[in-house]
């Protein structure tokens, strides 16, 4: 015989458990797909989104590949500036069939409408993997290298696009509006100061850098003249170098660059160059060296191993220098936060290794000593645009650790400050 208890504990356990099953079976999806989705379709177009959006996710709960639905619910979440619910369906959509070019398109302008501009531009590349030379993805592909204010790079890319499309009518307008808001010219000037009077066991005077310059971007690639003068050891050093990036084809540029100076702690010829090639996965791969001469010549090889992911950066890139009793090596490992774009990050870098300060020298070296001190830095750096594009700023804080040259095992301590100014125009 049951007891009234035991009635009264099944009786409360049928009351809890019915409510949870008929909820379950709201959840599954048992209509007609087609005759929803229209349903569906027409709520968001008048601006019900959220019940268009909960229409969707029940037929999908069912019909987990019914492909237009699911990129239709991507679009929903874009357009509410849902960019991360929005991702997911369109990755979801885009691994089951990457052909869909549409799906492309709307997926490269959510990251664009999310401010992740190197996101879009990987999204671009990929798709023009699966449709080349395609007008409205290499447009795409152009917006984000502009939103990453690279305006000369998509000015590039739009021109290679019109010698395979001449007649586009879009990548025509689009190269017309780049040309009236291209700056081809940067001149800009450097400071900072390492003060080694932080640490009254360091014996040094303070030692002041400074640099002008000019740069011009051509079709070929960028190229920079810049002036050099530092005091160091209380004496005044002056330095020309010119820098070249000159484009070799897509996905693979270079680094070429020479100084030449007759002060006294700077080396009266140097030479670098290198070669940078874009990996899959958003990898750059660079190798290279540079090459001093003193009262000796020395060369440095080095080499960079980058990765973009989302707006963020990453690199780590090493020197070595060939050399008795054994090579001597360094690295440094870099990241960059962006912002709006490539003009608007925080970084924050850490080296180590035998010193690559060349600046430090003191009057008398060969060139070769520093070579064999051992150093670590931490830089933190931050850089931010006018929102015309331009005016730059920069500022830099930085934390020095090194070797002294006279007394191995015994270290300098100091910080640096500095401070950047650039503008832009025609």
């Amino acid at each position: 015989m049951i007891n009234k208890n035991t009635l009264v504990l099944i009786f409360f356990a049928i009351f809890i458990a019915c409510p949870n099953k008929v909820l379950a079976q709201d959840k599954v999806f048992n209509g007609n797909p087609d005759t929803t989705f229209k349903t569906a379709r027409e709520l968001a177009f008048d601006g019900k989104r959220k019940q268009a959006q909960d229409s969707l996710k029940l037929i999908l709960t069912k019909y987990p590949n019914y492909l237009d639905i699911r990129a239709f619910l991507a679009s929903t979440y874009s357009w509410d500036g849902n960019y991360k619910e929005a991702r997911k369906e369109f990755q979801y959509v885009l691994e089951k069939d990457e052909k869909r070019k549409t799906d492309w398109i709307a997926y490269i302008k959510n990251e664009q409408y999310a401010e992740k501009y190197f996101k879009a531009l990987e999204l671009s590349n990929k798709s023009l993997v699966i449709f080349p030379d395609d007008p409205d993805l290499v447009i795409l592909k152009a917006r984000s290298e502009v939103n990453r204010n690279n305006v000369d790079e998509a000015f590039l890319i739009i021109s290679e696009a019109l010698k395979l499309n001449p007649s586009n009518k879009e990548l025509k307008e689009y190269k017309n509006s780049l040309e009236n808001s291209l700056m081809f010219n940067t001149v800009g000037i450097n400071v900072s100061t390492d003060y080694y009077d932080f640490d009254s066991d360091n014996g040094r005077a303070n030692m002041y850098y400074s640099s002008i310059s000019y740069a011009r971007q051509t079709k070929y690639g960028s190229i920079t003249a810049r002036v050099n003068y530092t005091n160091r050891f209380e004496t005044d050093n002056y330095q020309l170098e010119i820098d070249l990036y000159p484009r070799i084809a897509t996905g693979l540029y270079a680094y070429v660059s020479g100084g030449f100076s007759n002060s006294p702690l700077n080396p009266t010829q140097r030479y670098g160059f290198e070669l940078f090639k874009s990996l899959p996965k958003s990898l750059e791969l660079s190798l290279g060296f540079r090459w001093l001469k003193f009262s000796t010549e020395t060369t440095i090889y080095t080499g960079s191993l980058g990765w973009y992911t989302g707006n963020s950066y990453w690199a780590f890139r090493t020197y070595i220098t060939p050399g008795e009793p054994g090579a001597s090596k360094s690295g440094r490992l870099i990241y960059r936060k962006y912002a709006s774009d490539a003009d608007n990050y925080w970084t924050i870098e850490a080296g180590f290794g035998a010193s690559l300060a060349l600046d430090r020298f003191a009057p008398g070296f060969s060139g070769n000593e520093v070579f064999q001190l051992d150093s670590q830095a931490l830089v933190l750096g931050y850089f931010f645009s006018t929102k015309n594009k331009k005016n730059l700023w920069g500022f830099n804080a930085s934390m020095f650790r090194e070797e002294k040259p006279f007394a191995n095992g015994e270290y300098f301590v100091y910080p640096s400050l500095g401070v950047s100014y650039s503008v832009r125009f025609k």
